[in-house]
């Protein structure tokens, strides 16, 4: 079983949390086509190495946060809070 450092936590296992996908995928403007929100909404890259992944610990304290994965040995190389992973500071 995989086991995932959460920054706020320390290491739990994978059951206790929610991959939410691409960490550096975009959400379309409102008035982008159809073409761009149905790519946005179906189409996804399946890298093969080091991938940037948001993550949430859902069954534990619910924070989110940036996992840096090789998608190849599923080795975790780093966990980050979202905020700092983005750039987006908390008030």
């Amino acid at each position: 079983m995989l086991r995932i450092e959460c920054p706020f936590c320390g290491p739990r296992p994978e059951t206790e949390f929610h991959c939410a996908g691409d960490a550096d995928r975009r959400r379309p403007q409102s008035d982008a086509g159809d073409a761009t929100w149905a790519d946005y909404l179906y189409v996804r890259a399946n890298p093969k190495g080091l991938h940037r992944e948001r993550w949430v610990h859902s069954a534990g304290c619910g924070q989110w946060f940036v996992v840096e994965r090789d998608t190849v040995s599923h080795a975790i190389l780093n966990a980050t809070p979202l905020a700092h992973a983005t750039g987006i500071h908390e008030e």
